[in-house]
């Protein structure tokens, strides 16, 4: 097993509240009957969730990517899964832990653009 196998791994078993949250509507086929895998290694970065049916990657951000280095970081990593043909949506904490509502229905904006 390389090192973001293992990472990816770790990070699995180490799910933040946010994370276990979201994990909770997506997982097992419930949101439209859609595979979504956790913590999944593409190149050399680990994606929160990944659905390989519709190329989309869900990512949960907390505080620490709202610097300036992070967001350049964030942007080049965007870039490279774009590159890959993946649509990415990013979620704060907050909008987690204050709105899963309001989540679940930008998560079903994309799904009935996607599918028109």
């Amino acid at each position: 097993m390389n090192k973001l196998t293992i990472l990816a791994k770790q990070l699995r078993q180490n799910q933040t509240p946010q994370e276990q949250k979201l994990w909770n509507i997506i997982r097992n086929h419930k949101f439209h009957n859609l595979k979504f895998k956790r913590q999944q290694p593409i190149g050399e970065y680990i994606v929160d969730f990944l659905c390989k049916d519709i190329k989309l990657i869900i990512e949960i951000d907390g505080g620490q990517h709202n610097t300036p280095e992070n967001i350049l970081a964030d942007d080049e990593r965007t870039q490279f899964l774009q590159s890959k043909g993946y649509s990415i949506i990013r979620f704060w904490n907050n909008e987690i832990d204050n709105n899963l509502e309001g989540v679940y229905l930008e998560l079903e904006k994309i799904y009935q653009k996607g599918t028109k």
